[in-house]
């Protein structure tokens, strides 16, 4: 039988809770537990002559982080969390912690990112740290109602690729039985051929790989990501408003579900003026060269471009996301489709929010022939990629998506500085543990 009937933020008059010793006092004749389950914190208060002896014996013996079962009554306490507190007739140690703790998890004495990532599961104990994963998971569950209530469908691409899924860099190989395969970058080539299969509207939640040497708070090796597409679009500008919609309705489902969380953390989220603005290659050149930052025409722009137009889209238009569209083809997947109007422009979107790239994505090359040319534009290998193009020889419909990156959203909304915090246990360069 589960060791609770109730959590610490539904305490009804009599109750049995699980959970961390937070706090311990002790003011003589009157001692307090402050314990602390997934869901926050509750106050059991224990006065000499009112509780039985054997109990302030057992708090005696507590120690911070001990794990603990608690059964009393609930009686209202002005001055207590949630204004109730529990007078225990029964305490019980389930799992002592060994002392001194490693961390310190109350947040007074503050540990360095490396220390509190060696000890993540200690740090994640701390309500503010489990207050971002909580946030996390609506931002994911308010995506995936959004896309269920606009007919996606959900599906479940690939891991291991037999051929690298882009241009072959920044891919991790795996032994894959007597051969080598690959770790994906992005569930886009499945994504599509799931188009070309005749499912109109489907959308993939999971792992991404990247062997990506860059040691940056924005990188990470594995990280998670909504990826969209559907059929029968009229142009890239389609890709544009579902992906606006969607993270529309991700804001919208935080504001609503995590209030208590957004409290803890002191943070306000307002949802942002809709359409996002667009900017357009070559025009962005123009805007960066007003900055005094010159890019060679047809090049594409950096991290430094990305806060600059961050900046201008905030002074004239008020808003933190942006799209920007029509990158040089040559910088771009051979995928990408072409822009009928000059050739050297492709339909690829990236979005931006707060001068860090969200996602990228756009209209995909559908047509057989020019799926050929692409790729030998690219210089890539044909026949590598053969187990993909020839799917396109059977009609398949104008189509278009996008992947957005969970951590980097939950990151810029929050206002982290590194995205390592907004990743439970994340892989990086140096770190594969724990």
């Amino acid at each position: 039988m589960i060791r609770r009937t109730h959590y610490t933020t539904n305490l009804d008059s009599e109750v049995a809770i699980s959970g961390w010793v937070s706090k311990l006092r002790d003011l003589g004749k009157v001692k307090f537990i402050i314990i602390r389950d997934s869901k926050g914190i509750a106050q059991v208060t224990l006065k000499k002559g009112v509780v039985d002896e054997s109990l302030l014996n057992v708090v005696n013996a507590l120690n911070l982080e001990d794990v603990i079962f608690i059964q009393g009554k609930v009686v209202e306490r002005k001055n207590a969390p949630s204004g109730k507190e529990i007078i225990p007739n029964k305490i019980e140690i389930l799992s002592k912690a060994k002392v001194p703790l490693p961390l310190d998890i109350s947040g007074k004495i503050e540990s360095n990112l490396d220390t509190r990532l060696d000890w993540r599961v200690l740090d994640l104990r701390r309500l503010e740290t489990a207050s971002l994963f909580k946030i996390q998971a609506k931002i994911v569950e308010g995506m995936e109602e959004h896309l269920r209530n606009e007919g996606y469908l959900k599906v479940f691409t690939p891991c291991l690729m037999g051929v690298a899924s882009e241009s072959g860099a920044e891919v991790f190989p795996v032994v894959y039985f007597e051969r080598e395969a690959f770790l994906r970058q992005d569930p886009q080539l499945h994504r599509q051929l799931l188009i070309a299969a005749g499912f109109d509207k489907v959308f993939d939640l999971g792992p991404n790989w990247r062997s990506d040497p860059s040691h940056t708070p924005r990188h990470l090796c594995e990280y998670r990501a909504c990826a969209v597409e559907f059929g029968f679009l009229q142009d890239e500008i389609d890709v544009m408003k579902v992906e606006e919609n969607l993270v529309i309705a991700a804001i919208k489902k935080i504001i609503e579900d995590c209030e208590k969380e957004l409290k803890l953390l002191d943070k306000e989220i307002l949802v942002p003026k809709t359409p996002f603005p667009a900017l357009e290659f070559p025009k962005v050149y123009e805007i960066l060269n007003e900055f005094g930052k010159k890019i060679e025409f047809g090049e594409d722009y950096d991290r430094e471009s990305e806060l600059m137009l961050w900046k201008y889209v905030k002074e004239k238009y008020g808003n933190d996301f942006f799209f920007v569209n029509k990158f040089p083809f040559k910088v771009k997947p051979f995928y990408v489709m072409k822009s009928d109007e000059d050739s050297q422009w492709a339909r690829s979107v990236d979005l931006i929010y707060k001068g860090l790239e969200l996602s990228s994505g756009g209209q995909r090359e559908h047509r057989y022939n020019k799926i050929i040319s692409q790729i030998e534009e690219k210089r890539l290998n044909i026949d590598a990629m053969a187990w993909f193009v020839k799917f396109f020889k059977y009609g398949v419909p104008a189509h278009g998506g996008f992947c957005i990156g969970i951590e980097r959203l939950i990151m810029q909304m929050l206002v982290i500085e590194n995205i390592r915090e907004a990743t439970l246990f994340p892989r990086t360069p140096e770190r594969l543990m724990p």
